[in-house]
Parts: structure tokens; sequence; C-alpha cells
């Protein structure tokens, strides 16, 4: 039996899987199980942030493994410490939580803002503003938060508390703002959405309508943070600082990690016994994201990250096909003018490239680490699928 049938054999099927075993990987180029090489514009869904067993990663991790692979959250351990004084240092932010996903992530961010509500206001205060086209995860919790109708089937009674406002509409966020609320929870960048940035005029808005009510404000910057678009935090491009982040993907480097980072005025919110996770913080993933952090909290690194991000839209727009292009630094969005994004996907895949889709766009998330060589050598492939 061949790999692809004795996995669909075995394993659910939650996935529209492209017909291809990954089987290695080196920097941005991928393999599969026949030796076929592809150079990867997807990251693994942004969260091979330094491409494919980085050599600085890879020996990090393989010395975690051998020191100490896992031990209870009732114990401390340093490298642990270290990346969360790293981590909250990069991100300006003064406490963290350590999960394992970003629907994880949010889920404490979520329970932050209540119990700070709670806390200080009493019950009635529970509501939490998300966007429409927003995309916060795939827990009965997370896409309850979720702004797109699409996700709200099948797993009924799903959980109360949610006000959805259009992106951009200062106006709608005005009228749903009352005092029932208790957080506004938005993406800088929607990417699951279609790769649309927020205008700054409505992130600046956010925050002036916020303050005075002592409204909080949950940045998710699952997709958007640790360095993809071109800063650490996606809303250092706006000016802003919230109240509670939430970073996940490409935080460890392809590991599975999830972080809920508070400012000042969440920081004692979770107390002992109010949430927990039993493989948050594991040390092998901490010593995988201090070698991520090495490179995406340097501001040259950085500095790089969006120049390539220019680099690819302005190579992108020289396309005839290309209508437009969306997103910042390397989280990247095309429209086309007449194909379908899930055609050139998979026609990019027979020819060797890995790319992505949000909704009608064709989506790029490539290691912030790739080169322009391989920028140059994925956009040739990509601009002869779209003659």
């Amino acid at each position: 039996m061949n790999t692809i049938d004795k996995f669909n054999e075995h394993v659910m099927g939650t996935y529209g899987r492209y017909p291809l075993v990954m089987d290695s990987g080196s920097g941005e180029t991928a393999s599969d199980e026949n030796g076929k090489k592809y150079i990867d514009f997807g990251s693994g869904i942004g969260t091979n942030s330094l491409g494919y067993c980085n050599d600085a990663w890879a020996d990090a991790v393989c010395a975690q493994v051998r020191k100490i692979q896992h031990t209870s959250n009732y114990y401390y351990t340093k490298v642990q410490a270290d990346f969360a004084e790293q981590l909250t240092k990069a991100a300006g932010m003064e406490k963290v939580f350590f999960g394992n996903s970003g629907a994880e992530a949010n889920e404490c961010a979520i329970k932050i803002a209540r119990k700070y509500s709670f806390d200080k206001y009493g019950k009635g205060r529970h509501n939490i503003i998300t966007l429409v086209n927003s995309f916060h995860g795939r827990t009965i919790t997370t896409l309850s938060a979720t702004g797109q109708d699409v996700f709200h089937n099948y797993f009924f009674p799903f959980t109360e508390g949610f006000i959805f406002v259009k992106a951009n509409d200062i106006d709608d966020l005005k009228a749903k703002l009352d005092d029932t609320v208790c957080a506004v929870m938005f993406e800088h960048i929607q990417g699951e959405g279609g790769v649309n940035a927020l205008d700054k005029e409505f992130v600046d808005a956010i925050y002036e309508l916020t303050a005075p009510k002592d409204v909080l404000t949950i940045a998710d910057e699952i997709q958007t943070g640790v360095g993809r678009s071109g800063k650490f935090l996606a809303g250092d491009n706006f000016g802003h600082k919230p109240d509670i982040v939430t970073l996940a993907k490409g935080i460890a480097g392809g590991l599975p990690m999830g972080a809920c980072l508070t400012g000042k005025k969440c920081a004692g919110v979770l107390t002992a016994g109010t949430h927990g996770s039993t493989f948050g913080g594991n040390p092998v993933c901490c010593a995988g994201g201090l070698e991520v952090l090495k490179k995406a909290a340097d501001p040259a690194f950085l500095d790089e990250v969006a120049k390539k991000g220019e680099y690819f839209r302005k190579k992108l727009c020289e396309i005839p096909e290309v209508e437009g292009v969306s997103g910042l630094g390397l989280m990247i969005g095309i429209t086309l003018k007449t194909k379908k994004a899930g055609d050139v996907a998979k026609a990019a895949l027979d020819n060797g490239l890995l790319v992505l889709t949000a909704k009608e766009k064709v989506r790029l998330l490539p290691p912030l680490t790739i080169s322009y060589e391989e920028i140059d050598a994925g956009i040739a492939i990509l601009a002869d699928i779209l003659k």
C-alpha cells in the first residue's frame, strides 16, 4: 500500500490534501518521497519561519531533546524562563502563558478578557467584539469568535458572547461597543479572510474608543507575528500596543507552540488554577523558539523581511495576470484577473512550487529566511503558470 492510501485509510479526512508526500527539507526547499524538489512559498502556513531544518535551530532542538524533553508545569525550567524573557522583551509585553497552538492562545486571551472584566465589574460584561471575515481558530469558542458564517455550522450550540463588526467600519464599531463589551479582538491583517490589512484609521479608532471604557484590546497575531510583517508584531506597523497579544505558527520554527502575552493591566489576571496546559512551555519547543528569536527579534533581520516583501510585490505586479497584491512584509495575497487561486496552487505544485490560497487569492507565506534567488526562481514558475 502506498503512503497516501495508507494515510487515508487511518487518518480522518479533515483536510483537502494535495497528492504530495513530504519527505525532507533543507533551507527553503522541500523534497517529496520520490526526490522531487519544491521551492516553498508557504512554509507550513507560515510556521517554518527559518525554513527547513535550519542548522542552528536543529542543533538547539536536538541538544534539548537529549537534556530533558518534558517536565510538568509544577516545576521550572531554565529554557522556558529564557524564552519567556526574550519573547516578552521582543513583543514589549509583561507576562506570557505558553500553550500549543494559535487556537489555544486565543482561548487564553478570551479567558483573560472575561476574567479581567468579571473581577473588576462583575457579571454581564462578557461580550467580545470580533470582525467580520476574521479567523481565530477551530475550537468551539474560537470558531464562535470567527466572523465567517461558513464556520458557524454543525457544532451547535456555539459559545455565546461574540459580536461581529464590519472591518474598517468605525460607525459599526461605535454602535456595538456598549456596556456589555469587555474586549475587541482583531487581526491587523486578516489572513484566512483574504490577506487584507485593516485601515490605520480603523485601528486608531479601536484604541481611541476602547480606552475610556476600559475595554481590552486583543491582537490576534497568530499568522502576522514573529516578524512576518517586517516588524516583530504586525501591530508595530500601526503604532499601538494592545493589552493582549496572541502568537503561534512561526514562533518555534515548526514545533507546536502558542503564546498569550499581556501588558501590565492584565499581567495578574490568571492566578493558580485558572488556566493550564500539560505541554505548554515544553522545553524542546522553547529551545526552538529561542533560535527563532535570535533572528526574528533582530531589527536588521526584520528590515530585510520588509525589503523582501517589497521585492515580491514589485515582481508580482509585473505579471499581467496579477490584478493586485495585498498584505505586509512576507504575508502576501495575490488577486488574479481571470484564473482561480485553487487551480494556480495545483499547477504550481506540479511545477515544483508550493503556494497557499486565501478566499479567492493566492497566498504566499515564505520562510523569513528566503533568498532573493529563491524568490526569483519561484516567481518565474508562478509567472509561467499565469501566462
